[in-house]
């Protein structure tokens, strides 16, 4: 894998990947990736993952092109890259990042499209994530999410050790809404931007986001009894939302994660 280039003092760094199953905070993330002046995170993209056909399992088709593989990933990189950056000059941005959950599932093909990216992987304890699944998706989705919160933790965690340190970078969730300020640094750092306690305030700039997420972030602030972009009332919810028979799937399936995880 190639190691990033080192940019010069105030040139532009490499693209930065949000990913993490679905209901881990990845939102509330990109909007204080979103809010800090050089970064931009707009929109899901998702189709990158369908992308990577094109080197997987398509590639004894493609490669009849004559082109080699790297052809193929540069193509990519040029496509997607051009579109990102064009999106982050218009905003007056000089880096972009990309939430994608899903993506947690294709780090190793990304790193290969952006060699200098960087990768920031969401944590939160699984009990809670099946509880927010439940309340967003419906009960069905919660059944499924006792095998799919593992199954991304266990990808997106072995792609990540394949990585640089400089490369890829762990955050909880929980840190993140119980001490903002300590985990948004610590996150900036890994990223190489100077700190703005603007970000923490991401309420207060804005953002391209669809109505439901304003409406449902509203509902949820007011459940809490709070105003702040950032609270932690959401923590361990599942001691009292999950039922009996979710938290005997989650003790099967998912058990093992939580331990190594270290969530008790």
């Amino acid at each position: 894998m190639a190691e990033p280039h080192t940019p010069a003092a105030g040139a532009a760094r490499g693209p930065i990947f949000l990913v993490g199953c679905q209901r881990s905070g990845t939102t509330m993330l990109r909007l204080v990736l979103d809010s800090h002046s050089r970064v931009s995170c707009g929109p899901e993209t998702r189709f990158l993952a369908d992308m990577q056909r094109i080197v997987g399992r398509d590639w004894e088709r493609l490669a009849r092109f004559g082109f080699p593989r790297e052809y193929w990933l540069g193509r990519i990189a040029d496509f997607f890259g051009g579109i990102q950056a064009d999106y982050a000059r218009s905003r007056g941005k000089t880096r972009w990042a990309d939430k994608t959950p899903l993506y947690a599932l294709s780090i190793d093909f990304l790193a290969e499209v952006f060699p200098d990216a960087q990768f920031v992987h969401v944590v939160r304890d699984g009990r809670d994530v099946v509880v927010s699944h439940r309340k967003r998706f419906g009960y069905w989705s919660a059944v499924k999410c006792v095998v799919k919160w593992p199954r991304y933790i266990r990808i997106a965690r072995a792609s990540g050790a394949r990585l640089p340190a400089d490369r890829y970078h762990e955050l909880r969730y929980e840190e993140a809404v119980t001490d903002p300020e300590k985990a948004m640094r610590a996150l900036f750092e890994f990223l190489g931007e100077p700190w703005e306690a603007g970000v923490l305030d991401y309420d207060g700039k804005q953002h391209d986001v669809a109505g439901k997420y304003t409406a449902e972030a509203d509902r949820r602030r007011a459940a809490a009894g709070t105003d702040a972009p950032i609270y932690g009332s959401r923590v361990g919810t599942y001691r009292r939302e999950l039922d009996p028979f979710l938290r005997v799937l989650v003790r099967i399936f998912s058990g093992a994660t939580l331990r190594e995880l270290g969530y008790r």
